[in-house]
C-alpha cells in the first residue's frame, strides 16, 4: 500500500514538472522566434498570437512581443501535458521531433485561417519556413526529451525502491 501512496504523491510533482517544462519551452522558443524576426530569419513575430483577439498599435511594440511570449508559455502548458499524457513513455528523441513537426503542421495548415497576418505556407519565404520548422522541431524535442527523461528517472527510482 505504501508504494501506491508514493506513486500518488509523485504523480502531481511529475505533472508540475511537465507544466514547468511547457512554460520553459514556450518562453525559450518565444524569445528565439522574436530574435529570428529581428534578424530577418522569419516573417513571423512573437506577437502574432495577439492578432485575432486584440486591437490597437500597442501589440506591434515591445509590450506586444512580451505579452505574445507570455501567451506562448501559457499555450505550451497544454502542449506539454498532451505529450505527458500520450507519449511520455517513449524514450526516443525522434518521438519529440515528430511531435514538433505535427505541431508545426497544425499551426501552419490548420490554424492558419485564425491568424489574419499569417500568410499561406506557399507565400512565406524559404527562410521563414525553414526557421519555423526547425524551431518547432526543436520545441518538440525539448518538451519530449525533458518529459521522457523525467518519466524514465521516475521509473528508475521506483524500480530501485
Amino acid at each position: 500500500m505504501e508504494k501506491n501512496q508514493e506513486k500518488k504523491e509523485k504523480l502531481p510533482s511529475f505533472m508540475n514538472k511537465a507544466i514547468v517544462i511547457g512554460i520553459s519551452a514556450g518562453v525559450l522558443f518565444g524569445i528565439l522566434s522574436y530574435i529570428a524576426y529581428v534578424l530577418n530569419l522569419s516573417e513571423i513575430r512573437a506577437n502574432l498570437i495577439l492578432e485575432p483577439w486584440t486591437f490597437g498599435e500597442w501589440k506591434h511594440h515591445i509590450i506586444g512581443h512580451i505579452i505574445g511570449i507570455i501567451l506562448l508559455a501559457i499555450i505550451s502548458i497544454p502542449v506539454a501535458l498532451i505529450y505527458y499524457a500520450l507519449l511520455r513513455k517513449f524514450e526516443s528523441m525522434w518521438v519529440g521531433a515528430a511531435y514538433g513537426v505535427i505541431l508545426w503542421g497544425f499551426v501552419f495548415f490548420l490554424l492558419n485561417p485564425i491568424f489574419p497576418n499569417l500568410k499561406e505556407i506557399t507565400d512565406l519565404s524559404k527562410d521563414t519556413i525553414i526557421t519555423t520548422f526547425c524551431f518547432y522541431l526543436l520545441y518538440g524535442i525539448f518538451i519530449g526529451y525533458s518529459i521522457s527523461y523525467e518519466e524514465s528517472e521516475l521509473r528508475r527510482i521506483s524500480a530501485s525502491s
